[in-house]
Parts: C-alpha cells; sequence; structure tokens
C-alpha cells in the first residue's frame, strides 16, 4: 500500500490483461505487490525514494520517534530462526535488564519476575521494525523483553515473497517457538500494525501455547482478499475480475498461498486470547468497517476494541499519542 503515485504499474497491468493476456498481467500485479526484487515492485520504489509508503506517512516527522529510533538503532541485537520452509529469518531483540542467558542459552531463572513478559511486535506492510520503536520502547520500560521480526520480503528477509499476514502467521509461531525454549515460564504479548495486526490475528486461531497471554491489532485487515479489493477498486479504480484472480493465482504457484484463504476472519473464529482491536474512523486504505468484521468474528471470550476519531491508516498512536500508550499498555498490564 504506497501513495498513488504508484499507479502507473497497476495501469500496466490491466492494459496487458487485454493484450498480453492474463498471466502476464498476474505475474505482473504479483511482482509489483509482492516481490521485493522485482525493480518495479512497491518495496523497490520505496527504498528508490519514489513513493512513499502509507506506514511513513502516518508517521510524519514525529519527534519522539526518532528519538525512539535511535534507542532501537543502539539497543537492538540480530536473532533468527529456521522456517518451515528452510533458510534463516531474521528479526531485532532487545532484552530486558532481567534477561540473563545462562550457560545453556536460555533464561537464567534467578532473573526478576518481570524477564519472563515478552511483547512480540509485527510491522506492517511499507514498513519496517523500527517503525515500532516507540511501542518497543514503552514496553521495554515496563519490563518487557521485545522482539521485532522482520517480516518475509522485508530487511534481510528481503530474498522471500511477501507473505501478507499469512506466511507471517506461521513465522510468528515459530518466533514463539523460540521464545519458549529461550523461557520455558515466558508470557509473550503479540501486538501488530496493519500487515503486522492481520498477521497476529492469523495467529491467534492456531495452536498457540499457553505462554501467550494477549493480542494486540492496529488496523488491521480481514483478509488478503479483501485489502487487494480495496486497492484496487475502491483507490485505483480497476476491475477486480478478472485481473486480482489472476494474481492470486500466480500467487498460489509462486508464494505458495491463495488471497482468499488467508483471511484473519476465518482463523479468529477459534481465537482464545484476549485480544484488543484498534481502528482510526478515517482509514481508508484498511477501512474502518473492517473493525466491526474482525471484532465480531473473535472467539475469544475477552475481546475490546478502541476507536479513534479521525485518524488514519496506522495513525492512531499519532492522533492521540497519550490515549493510545495507555489504552494499549493498560491491556498488556491486564493480561500479560
Amino acid at each position: 500500500m504506497v501513495m498513488i503515485q504508484a499507479l502507473g504499474v497497476i495501469t500496466a497491468c490491466a492494459a496487458a490483461a487485454g493484450g498480453a493476456g492474463l498471466a502476464v498481467a498476474g505475474n505482473a500485479l504479483f511482482d509489483f505487490a509482492l516481490n521485493p526484487r522485482a525493480k518495479h515492485s512497491i518495496m523497490a520504489r520505496i527504498n528508490d525514494g519514489e513513493v512513499t509508503g502509507v506506514d511513513a506517512a502516518a508517521m510524519g516527522s514525529d519527534p519522539a520517534l526518532a528519538d525512539a529510533r535511535r534507542w532501537f538503532e543502539q539497543s537492538k541485537r540480530d536473532i533468527s530462526i529456521r522456517p518451515h520452509d528452510g533458510g534463516e529469518l531474521h528479526g531485532w531483540r532487545i532484552w530486558g535488564s532481567g534477561v540473563i542467558p545462562g550457560d545453556d542459552g536460555r533464561r537464567d531463572s534467578a532473573s526478576p519476575d518481570t524477564a519472563h513478559r515478552y511483547l512480540v511486535l509485527c510491522h506492517g506492510y511499507s514498513g519496517q521494525p523500527s517503525d515500532l520503536a516507540r511501542e518497543a520502547r514503552a514496553a521495554h520500560g515496563m519490563g518487557c523483553s521485545v522482539l521485532l521480526p522482520a517480516a518475509r520480503g522485508f530487511e534481510r528477509n528481503r530474498d522471500r515473497y511477501v507473505g501478507m499476514g499469512w506466511l507471517d502467521a506461521r513465522d510468528l509461531l515459530g518466533w514463539i517457538d523460540a521464545l519458549v525454549a529461550f523461557d520455558p515460564q515466558a508470557r509473550i504479548g503479540l501486538f501488530g500494525v496493519s500487515m503486522g495486526a492481520a498477521e497476529v490475528m492469523m495467529a491467534s486461531g492456531a495452536e498457540l501455547p499457553d505462554n501467550v497471554r494477549c493480542i494486540v491489532a492496529d488496523c488491521g485487515y480481514t483478509s488478503v482478499w479483501d485489502e487487494f479489493v480495496v486497492q484496487m477498486n475502491d483507490l485505483m479504480h480497476l476491475p477486480i475480475h478478472p485481473l486480482l484472480d489472476a494474481a492470486e493465482a500466480v500467487c498460489r504457484v509462486r508464494a505458495g498461498y491463495g488471497f482468499k484463504e488467508a483471511s484473519a476472519v476465518k482463523r479468529l473464529a477459534r481465537a482464545r486470547v484476549p485480544m484488543l482491536f484498534i481502528h482510526g474512523t478515517d482509514d481508508v486504505f484498511v477501512p474502518f468497517r473492517m473493525l466491526d468484521e474482525v471484532y465480531s468474528a473473535c472467539a475469544s471470550p475477552i475481546k475490546e476494541k478502541a476507536v479513534f476519531e479521525g485518524a488514519g491508516h496506522g495513525a492512531c498512536s499519532y492522533a492521540d499519542p497519550v490515549r493510545y500508550r495507555n489504552r494499549v499498555f493498560d491491556f498488556l498490564t491486564r493480561y500479560l
């Protein structure tokens, strides 16, 4: 999801659908949205400064974020896991002051009780882990260790296709397993914004260990299909059929998942841990109406929602920073 300057490539795809065929259009759309190695992809254009990602636009020039980013860059340490499909996935971790790895590499059981608290923070589609530096720093300040995985297709994971939260949800289970192996007494919270919110919602219905205590989802979409419909139809005014169908077929072959199966709504029907849903009323990239859809779908016996009037996509924490922080960390304090 980028600013509308990126429309040129999509328009070319529409022309290809009537000329060179749907296979060309489907591959072009897939590369544009989900292949960070393609020269005309959204990620490449953001990295080259040609377009501005929605996540970056929401942040503006917030001085608190700049200060938190400096803290993050000075404090972070690399961490990696081996996912189910091989290779490595990288992220960043900042352990709390009470975490002292023992001789076996696991957490020292003599550390303070607060060292058992971990918050995993998942970034958005056009973002990066450091976008969540403010939240990570605040969580660290309340005694949590923080883990910020880079999603597939981002940072050192750019050799992978973007998973739109669906593939990342499976990876998230691997990150959780790594934390539990490190600290069997870990109390883990999951936090995500935009695509990261979809990721934590999609993970909510999986077989989570009891260590996972709560989930916060900020402006997450109902499904990958629904989100691409919004982008193509509402914002870019392009036909869904047959273009999106073609891109989904390509994605199944090249990345191993379909847009319709990648549904947060379906996974939320099996959610069991406390969940907090957040959304801004002026969000046009992940429409505000999706808040009620995911909230209603959530089967957790404990669920809450917070609405931020006038906030755009990913901008709730900037529209009212004090209320946002109080709302999120009150929830985490109660359940984590």
